[in-house]
């Protein structure tokens, strides 16, 4: 497992939280939807951090309803038969890791979108950017919007008593990294990883609720240690409801890969 999204009200009520990994071929697989109280029995538990780069093993079925070659959903959705193994470390700058994830990588957007049209339809993938410009920090709305609110109480998927801005608050900015990529190409894609997410949260409380102090905070991780002593890849994903409608770029960052950047290239 390597991704864990952060919950928009834009999407559809069974993908509050998606999560993807790969598999031991290091062909990408999405799992959907995931429980949101699992997830923040993970946080609360102090598990989250390990949950992630765990093999895990789990019973899917293949999602009849989404053409996305790498769609899955769980069996059982109380996750009472998932097992955590061997938790892949960050030893010898992500080398294990780098081995897993760094297997296919894109460096061209074009290319990416001709291949997440059909009949390829991919929906996941490994990109690294030329060159990463800036983060880009947009205001969003307070609140999760009325008819996402609607849809949680007509249907209770997990079993949940509460509501879901009580469970987990709504992000007020949107995250974006400019890049380009090598054709020269300048994009925007915006980021949907928990982690940002809870970077903003943390922030926001060591800085007493002042947040454009927290936002500064932010864009320090982002752009100061990400970009500049990164190495970053991005792992990226279509949303269902834009991919269907073959948008022109249906693809988000749904998280990061940041080993250090090495001086000099190996010798083996």
């Amino acid at each position: 497992m390597t991704v864990i999204t952060y919950p928009l009200p834009s999407r559809s009520y069974d993908e509050l939280v998606c999560s993807a990994g790969f598999l031991e071929t290091g062909e990408w697989i999405r799992i959907y939807p995931v429980p949101l109280s699992f997830l923040l029995g993970q946080r609360r538990s102090g598990k989250m951090e390990s949950f992630k780069y765990n093999w895990i093993e789990l019973d899917l079925s293949e999602r009849a309803d989404d053409f996305r070659p790498e769609s899955y959903s769980p069996k059982n959705y109380d996750f009472k038969d998932l097992q955590l193994f061997q938790r892949i470390d960050t030893k010898d700058n992500w080398a294990l890791r780098k081995e897993l994830c760094l297997k296919k990588i894109y460096t061209n957007l074009q290319h990416l979108l001709r291949d997440s049209k059909a009949p390829m339809n991919k929906s996941l993938a490994t990109f690294k950017p030329t060159t990463i410009e800036r983060l880009e920090i947009q205001k969003d709305d307070r609140e999760w919007k009325n008819e996402w609110k609607e849809l949680r109480r007509q249907g209770d998927l997990f079993s949940q008593d509460k509501e879901p801005e009580k469970l987990i608050p709504k992000l007020p900015y949107k995250f974006y990294y400019r890049f380009t990529d090598d054709s020269g190409k300048s994009s925007r894609l915006m980021i949907e990883d928990w982690e940002i997410g809870q970077l903003y949260w943390n922030c926001l409380r060591a800085a007493e609720g002042e947040e454009g102090l927290a936002l500064q905070k932010v864009r320090q991780q982002y752009e100061e240690e990400f970009i500049k002593k990164k190495d970053l890849y991005f792992f990226l994903g279509t949303t269902k409801q834009w991919h269907l409608r073959r948008a022109n770029n249906p693809f988000v960052i749904v998280g990061v890969f940041y080993p250090k950047k090495e001086s000099q290239m190996r010798l083996f």
